[in-house]
């Protein structure tokens, strides 16, 4: 029998989820799992020792060293052969922390509410998940609107961001385009995903707790084409609010 591998805990997320040479799309892109790029945050660029990055993915030292040595493996190649790289994958389990309430002065979320954050840019629907500047965030109790409140992300981006709803207790994101990378993260931190809608912010949460709202469970994130991101294959939501 195959020895199986220990789940490791990451509590870091790339701000990009791969990166492509400037003169070509590389369709052989070398693949840089999420177990791995965590031993390059930890031991490279916040500078722990194997020791301590051991301790906080909860692996033994041999096994970060094993993760290290592959993962610069890959990123010496990607650089000398000029191939695109794409981060995801492993056996992993998203770390994030709640200790802190990253969403700045928001009342504590209470037992029987849901907390759903809209990608937001002046009104509507910011379109690009992984570079929205705000989010806005309702409180919902009963089904009705008790809380809402606009605050900054503070230039995070991409799979941060998913640490950053969980850190608030979002448990329900609105968004327009959203790439695969961070769906992933946010699924890992229970936050439920509606994808792929566009308009007004506050229509598309009354929409959600009236049990209407049109958005794409296959959504995707084109960064050069993001207008489009909400006219295929849209869904009726069923509501999940009392």
């Amino acid at each position: 029998m195959p020895k199986s591998t220990k789940c490791r805990k990451i509590s870091g997320l790339p701000g990009q989820f791969g990166f492509v040479p400037s003169d070509q799309m590389g369709e052989d892109a070398i693949q840089l799992t999420f177990d791995e790029f965590e031993t390059i945050r930890l031991l490279d660029a916040k500078g722990l020792t194997q020791e301590q990055c051991a301790n906080n993915m909860g692996v033994a030292r041999t096994t970060v060293t094993a993760m290290y040595d592959s993962a610069r493996k890959k990123v010496a190649k990607m650089l000398v052969e000029g191939r695109s790289l794409i981060i995801s994958g492993g056996n992993v389990k998203f770390h994030f922390s709640q200790s802190d309430n990253y969403l700045g002065n928001l009342k504590e979320k209470g037992e029987h509410e849901m907390r759903v954050a809209v990608t937001y840019d002046n009104g509507e629907i910011f379109q690009h998940f992984g570079h929205t500047e705000q989010f806005k965030v309702y409180d919902i109790e009963n089904g009705e609107i008790v809380h809402e409140e606009i605050v900054d992300t503070n230039g995070q981006g991409h799979g941060a961001l998913a640490g950053f709803l969980f850190g608030g207790n979002v448990d329900t994101l609105i968004c327009g385009g959203i790439g695969g990378g961070a769906q992933v993260a946010l699924k890992e931190a229970g936050i439920t995903l509606y994808g792929g809608v566009s308009g007004n912010a506050d229509a598309a949460v009354k929409a959600l707790l009236d049990g209407n709202l049109n958005y794409n469970p296959d959504v995707k994130c084109n960064h050069h084409h993001e207008d489009n991101h909400h006219h295929e294959d849209n869904h009726h939501c069923g509501g999940h609010c009392s």
